[in-house]
């Protein structure tokens, strides 16, 4: 398809001179003489050009002035100005309505050539990006919150109600894989932010000494490998939203600088001196209960009370078991096309088998069980067998792992000893999990490497003996999943 350039000439010669050129570089020119013939072009006709190239002053007005009126309703291209005068007022006007370009005639063809072709990648990037959010708009409503219980619509009636109002921060609570970050897009989406970006950090997945590089930036210098300026996560969100997930994993001290951006709209990047204002909405998640973590000292009262202007409170999916009678089919359809199979049939076996289930891993569980049944099923009906939810209300009835590295067998739940019958002894730490995919296989480790650390007093060594490795990867894990020890 040709792209489409706008020429606004009231010259005659230089305009078709300009025309010809443009049109043996491949592209498709709308030539304009006046500002009432561009924007008949522009608003009645509904030209959409990737890159517009303006004479400032024309017979009928000056070329800012269109430009600042249309731009509410056309937004789809880059303007460049030319201008027989310099004027540091005009240019400054320019710059600040967007336009990609301010020069000065008469401009060489060639660097005209330059400035249009960078014009246009910049154009047909913002056209990507809002191609993109307009898909995720259409699939993010609050439909997306799929279920018939009561429990699942009222989520829905607020959400719908939460996306009409510019709340500064909202807290989304609730298990782990019970929808929150689908609750945070859905948000974003349906609000009055859905046209700036929406920027997702899960706190836990960041150790701690890059975490804050990655949320506010950092100037050249500011450490040994920050080689050049980088806006961080928060500046690139202005202008949309950034949801900080698991916020209940940062440190004291991260904390009181995001209560401190939070509060003021500003920040500054590591190494520094400048403020930079932004224009965020906050949205946070978490699944531990942030107050009981304010009670004991893990979390700032001050910024729990700043990001809880509401709180969302998201149902487990054993709240709404009904649910899974719209979930299920949905899961079905969407896995059996991406693998290219034909699942027909849901028998009453696997039914029942769901509906028993206690769901500890909620939704995400429940997702990832129909995907591994979908995948395996050789039949146009779903496999029961390929669920492995093993018993109903099951982690409590698993059988428990012991700490690696460790010489004790594993311990028979019937008896309370180990599998040759020999107690197990008081010192040995020991872990259970739930092996019906609630957990990944990093928050496995998590768990393993913080149990290990507690037993030990938050030694990295003797962590390092307990788990039968050295110390160095004990140490890796520690900064991979910003855990403290002594160190």
């Amino acid at each position: 398809m040709t792209d489409t350039l706008l020429l606004i000439e009231d010259e005659p010669l230089l305009g078709s001179e300009l025309a010809r050129h443009f049109r043996r570089e491949g592209w498709e020119v709308a030539l304009a003489t006046t500002l009432a013939d561009a924007r008949r072009l522009l608003l009645v006709e509904e030209l959409q050009p990737l890159v517009v190239i303006s004479d400032m002053s024309l017979p009928d007005g000056n070329a800012l002035d269109l430009l600042e009126s249309i731009l509410p309703r056309v937004t789809n291209g880059e303007w460049l100005l030319l201008t027989g005068y310099g004027g540091v007022a005009d240019s400054v006007r320019a710059l600040r309505l967007g336009a990609f370009d301010f020069l000065e005639k008469p401009c060489d063809l060639e660097r005209l050539d330059l400035v249009v072709a960078g014009a246009a990648r910049s154009a047909r990037a913002q056209r990507r990006l809002r191609e993109e959010a307009a898909v995720a708009n259409r699939r993010y409503t609050t439909d997306a919150f799929v279920g018939r219980s009561a429990a699942a619509r009222k989520v829905r009636e607020i959400l719908a109600r939460l996306s009409r109002v510019p709340l500064s921060a909202l807290l989304l609570a609730g298990e782990t894989g019970t929808g929150k970050g689908l609750a945070a897009r859905i948000l974003h989406h349906t609000g009055a932010r859905r046209d700036g970006p929406l920027v997702e950090v899960n706190c836990a997945a960041l150790p701690h000494h890059l975490l804050e590089s990655e949320l506010f930036g950092h100037e050249p210098g500011a450490f040994t490998d920050a080689k050049g300026r980088r806006r961080g996560l928060m500046e690139q969100a202005s202008g949309g939203t950034i949801f900080l997930d698991e916020i209940g994993e940062l440190s004291l001290e991260l904390q009181a600088k995001l209560l401190a951006v939070v509060e003021d709209r500003r920040l500054r990047r590591l190494g520094g001196t400048q403020s930079v204002e932004i224009d965020v909405q906050f949205l946070a998640a978490s699944n531990r209960d942030l107050a009981q973590r304010v009670r004991d000292g893990a979390f700032r009262s001050d910024l729990y009370h700043r990001i809880t202007v509401f709180t969302l409170e998201l149902p487990t999916l054993r709240e709404r078991l009904e649910d899974l009678d719209d979930l299920v089919p949905l899961f079905v359809a969407e896995f059996a096309a991406k693998a290219g199979k034909r699942i027909r049939t849901i028998p009453d076996s696997v039914w029942t088998a769901l509906r028993r289930h206690d769901w500890p891993g909620n939704v995400r569980q429940l997702r990832n069980a129909i995907e591994r049944s979908v995948l395996l099923s050789d039949t146009q009906t779903l496999a029961e067998q390929w669920l492995q939810l093993g018993v109903a209300r099951g982690a409590e009835t698993l059988p428990s792992l012991p700490m690696p590295g460790s010489d004790v067998p594993p311990k028979s739940i019937a008896t309370g000893t180990s599998s040759t019958n020999q107690p197990i002894p008081p010192e040995a730490p020991e872990l259970r999990f739930p092996l019906d995919g609630s957990l990944t296989l990093d928050e496995m480790e998590v768990k393993i490497v913080s149990a290990a650390l507690e037993h030990t007093g938050r030694s990295v060594a003797a962590a390092a003996r307990l788990l039968g490795t050295s110390r160095e990867t004990v140490r890796y894990r520690v900064n991979k999943y910003g855990l403290k020890s002594r160190e």
